[in-house]
């Protein structure tokens, strides 16, 4: 078995409001973009990043490490950034962890918890210590060629529907793989929370 993670950072922060990027937001001193990155990086696989285009600003906020993947057609949603992510990987991938960019909480050790119960040919999906389903999910190949077919902004929902008998949850601590801050609200409560 031969895993990547795909971190999904093309997006267009739009509800953080002008001027301001949620993946550019500070987390114990990095950038959170970056801050993921290394989170992902740490686990000692393939990194890849989906990007507006390799200008955009958070190019700069990525490791060496990580390939980036540009996304023309960001703005169609996440379906545009998983078609176009999956499409880029290595041949030799055999499974994607698809791990969004927004979500501070999830550290190395979630990702690899989610990692080691990964069965070949199951989905394998995060949820949060009272069983809701969240993020990571990982794939396997099977399925890159529905993820490539995906359109809109309802990510990865149709794949998971289709295959329900085939996901594996695996449940991480607090609310890990649910919290996303996508507002300067949910920012500011997220900090209030942390000290």
């Amino acid at each position: 078995m031969t895993p990547a993670i795909l971190i999904l950072a093309a997006g267009g922060s739009t509800r953080m409001g002008a001027g301001r990027d949620k993946l550019a937001e500070q987390v114990e001193g990095l950038p959170l973009l970056s801050r993921i990155a290394d989170r992902a990086l740490a686990t000692g696989l393939q990194v890849f990043t989906c990007l507006p285009d390799l200008t955009h600003p958070r190019f700069a906020l990525l490791p060496k490490a990580v390939t980036a993947i540009p996304v023309p057609e960001a703005a169609e949603g996440m379906g545009a950034s998983l078609r176009t992510g999956i499409t880029a990987l290595p041949a030799d991938i055999t499974d994607v962890m698809i791990l969004p960019a927004d979500m501070p909480e999830l550290t190395t050790e979630d990702l690899q918890t989610v990692l080691a119960a990964h069965q070949t040919d199951h989905i394998t999906r995060a949820t949060t210590a009272d069983g809701t389903p969240g993020h990571p999910v990982i794939f396997p190949r099977r399925l890159f060629a529905a993820l490539q077919t995906l359109q809109g902004d309802t990510g990865a929902r149709s794949v998971l529907k289709a295959n329900q008998s085939h996901i594996t949850l695996v449940p991480l601590p607090a609310e890990h793989a649910l919290t996303d801050l996508d507002t300067p609200e949910a920012w500011a409560s997220w900090r209030a929370r942390q000290r």
